[in-house]
């Protein structure tokens, strides 16, 4: 059900602020709570994770289109219901996520920018335009414990509409993101109960229970260092691999690959392939020393991994970081194959004993980390070209593009989302320091022109 709490307008930008309402499941749930764990906590002083989706349509009708939006919400919601919830935290000090009726539910802001074309979005490669198009720019998930767990921004473009979202990072993760939206899509569409149910029962994965001495904003790591000196400047840009590109790398890595002494001849997959191109290309646009280290970081989809294995539904974070460490100039006098050896190795290595092993040793010492720790000239990989993001359709068609928000950005973050073409095609967005990324952006061997 839908409740309206606000309905002033504001300026924004070229976003004009219609008003707020809120959402939450149509039927009575009662109460509902289900214990954060460890492979939740991390994430608490990380930022909620924004997504853009830009739409042909969806803007006739009056508002139809975004009355047909919270309709379906609300149904979804049925399932999704932690999404509509808050952050509380027990008598012991240990985090879970509740839901109950008499909370607001899903923030939901609808807006205008009727002189904005999907076009000139679209072509946007960096990323400072679509702030006034997201909720909860520079909201830390650990603001969950006083405000709603989803908020979604439903801005009128001129040809189109632009959905923002920010989902809080503390309880959910890619695929249980990307799960929710086909969900939502699907129940738009006129399905009568969710395709596949989430699964809710995150202590099945982990079931320890963890003290943390965080209770506000200010006892993050990220606050302690807003007093900092000032962070480069970062340029944001989208790389966009058609599928014939994507071959060419994977093969040429392959190639190098079956040419060496190598005792393990199987071959590399497209994401260690392209994660090596990357790597090598990002690691000479930032002009490293060869004594300079730089760390790969991806973060990982342990369902399979785990023992027992969780199912593809399980809701929540369900993700580890994995880190491999080299010198720059291994990097660069190697061929790519030498960092797809070592992304595979660090892969494989992190099988159920040693997710285990991290979670055992995290418990005993927990550590909340700042969403920029992933390592000294780091590139970092989040998303995935198998998230089927072009496959969410309201009913006026699938977004014409994708992208990443502010938030949780830093100096080599990289997003991979399947390209709007398919067949295989990757769209690779980087943020990097102003000077490294006019370097790659001009590198030919990265861009892989002749």
């Amino acid at each position: 059900m839908a409740g309206e709490v606000a309905n002033g307008e504001k300026k924004v930008g070229s976003v004009k602020i219609i008003n707020t309402t809120y959402v939450k499941p149509k039927k009575s749930i009662g109460r509902k709570e289900c214990q954060l764990v460890t492979f939740d906590l991390p994430y608490l002083a990380f930022y909620y994770n924004q997504k853009l989706l830009l739409y042909k349509g969806g803007n006739e009708d009056g508002g139809a289109a975004v009355e047909k939006l919270k309709d379906g919400l609300a149904l979804v919601l049925e399932e999704f219901h932690q999404l509509a919830g808050k952050l509380e935290k027990d008598e012991d000090g240990v985090f879970k996520v509740v839901y109950d009726d008499d909370m607001e539910g899903v923030e939901v802001v609808e807006a205008e920018a009727e002189d904005v074309e999907v076009a000139e979005l679209t072509a946007e490669e960096g990323f400072s335009r679509f702030k006034e198009l997201l909720p909860y720019n520079g909201v830390l998930n650990l603001e969950g414990l006083q405000r709603p767990l989803l908020a979604v921004q439903l801005t009128k473009l001129k040809d189109g509409l632009a959905m923002g979202l920010a989902f809080n990072h503390a309880i959910l993760d890619g695929t249980s993101t990307w799960h929710f939206m086909s969900s939502w899509a699907a129940i738009c569409n006129g399905a009568t109960s969710v395709p596949v149910p989430p699964f809710l029962d995150r202590t099945k994965a982990r079931n320890t229970r963890v003290k943390l001495d965080l209770s506000q904003p200010s006892d993050a790591p990220e606050h302690a260092n807003s007093a900092s000196p000032a962070a480069p400047v970062l340029r944001g840009k989208v790389f966009k691999f058609p599928a014939s590109a994507i071959d060419q790398i994977k093969s040429r890595v392959n190639n190098t690959n079956n040419n060496n002494d190598n005792d393990n001849k199987k071959p590399f997959s497209t994401f260690q392939s392209l994660s090596a191109h990357v790597w090598q290309a990002v690691t000479r646009a930032r002009e490293l020393g060869p004594t300079d280290y730089t760390v790969f970081t991806v973060f990982a989809d342990c369902r399979k991994r785990v023992d027992p294995p969780m199912p593809e539904s399980y809701f929540g974070n369900l993700i580890q970081a994995i880190f491999t460490v080299t010198g720059a100039g291994l990097i660069l006098s190697n061929q790519a194959e030498f960092g797809a050896g070592l992304i595979r190795g660090a892969i494989e290595a992190h099988n159920a004993e040693a997710i285990a092993k991290r979670n055992e040793e995290w418990e005993s010492k927990p550590v909340i980390f700042g969403y920029k720790d992933a390592g000294v000239n780091c590139v970092a990989v989040g998303s995935s070209p198998r998230f089927q993001v072009y496959e969410v359709d309201f009913g006026w068609g699938s977004p014409e593009s994708v992208r990443s928000g502010l938030n949780n950005r830093f100096d080599g973050m990289v997003y991979l989302y399947p390209g709007k073409s398919g067949g295989g095609s990757i769209d690779v967005e980087i943020s990097l320091e102003a000077k490294a990324m006019e370097k790659l952006e001009n590198d030919t061997d990265f861009l892989l022109e002749a």
